[in-house]
């Protein structure tokens, strides 16, 4: 597996777990996923944990880290996977955030020298994060089975969003035909770096614009079996479109995200 050393600013980079209750996700998802998980030092059930592919040491985990969580700061708030931009000024991008209408949630912040982090919600209230990286550049391994491979807006206003991003990440959303549905994607320099699916009817009215996170794995029907098995829900049963065949999990906090067997995979049959 190819080791990712930096990303491009305007590219999504780091993927995390917030939840309410740590110990029970981190069952779930070394469970679902086989990951060997390393927690940074902390006060105990606020430390940082990090996960890396299967059979990974503990002193072989920088550079492989594939995905992290971290306990929630508000037990009432509802589990959830973020995404993180890379960028070259948070400072700046709290700015640009602001200024296209959406807000800060956590505001710029030092992270014991690794880099510089912070939360936002666009003005559609979807949640994202941002990463200046420092001594840690974001995911070490993605594309892989048990990586993280794309992330996915998912808002009832798909010009708007191309509004707000375009401004605050310079992303350009082109849309095209995939399948029965049409898909957006979101390009920077010509290079796809992430998708936006329109929330249409079909969409229940409570569910609120997000940021969704994709794992690849190496077969979709058996990851959604165990997921199941775990105590997760299948929200969306495995399923065929032009990328790969694909399923969508709720995690037993509520967390979802995405699972796909990548189109080409040569690990898949």
């Amino acid at each position: 597996m190819p080791v990712m050393r930096e990303y491009p600013p305007g590219t999504p980079c780091w993927v995390d777990l917030s939840t309410s209750d740590p110990a029970a996700s981190l069952a779930f998802y070394t469970g679902l996923f086989g990951w060997e998980s390393y927690s940074a030092p902390g006060d105990g059930a606020a430390s940082y944990t990090f996960f890396a592919p299967a059979g990974t040491a503990p002193e072989n985990f920088p550079g492989r880290v594939v995905a992290g969580l971290m306990p929630s700061p508000d037990a009432e708030r509802a589990a959830a996977w973020n995404t993180y931009v890379s960028v070259t000024d948070i400072d700046a991008t709290a700015a640009l955030v602001t200024s296209a209408g959406g807000h800060v949630i956590v505001p710029p912040l030092d992270v014991d020298g690794q880099g510089r982090m912070a939360m936002f919600a666009d003005d559609q209230e979807a949640v994202f994060a941002a990463w200046q990286p420092g001594a840690f550049p974001g995911c070490g391994l993605v594309n892989e089975p048990g990586c993280f491979c794309w992330s996915e807006l998912a808002c009832r206003d798909t010009e708007a969003a191309a509004r707000f991003y375009g401004r605050v990440f310079g992303w350009e959303a082109e849309t095209s035909q995939m399948g029965p549905m049409t898909y957006t994607e979101w390009r920077l320099g010509g290079r796809a770096v992430g998708g936006m699916v329109h929330m249409d009817d079909d969409w229940p009215e409570g569910v609120a614009p997000r940021w969704v996170v994709y794992f690849a794995v190496t077969d979709c029907d058996a990851a959604a079996a165990l997921a199941a098995g775990l105590g997760g829900q299948v929200a969306v049963p495995p399923v065929d479109a032009p990328p790969g065949r694909l399923a969508v999990i709720a995690d037993p906090q509520g967390a979802a995200f995405t699972i796909i067997k990548l189109a080409g995979d040569p690990a898949s049959p």
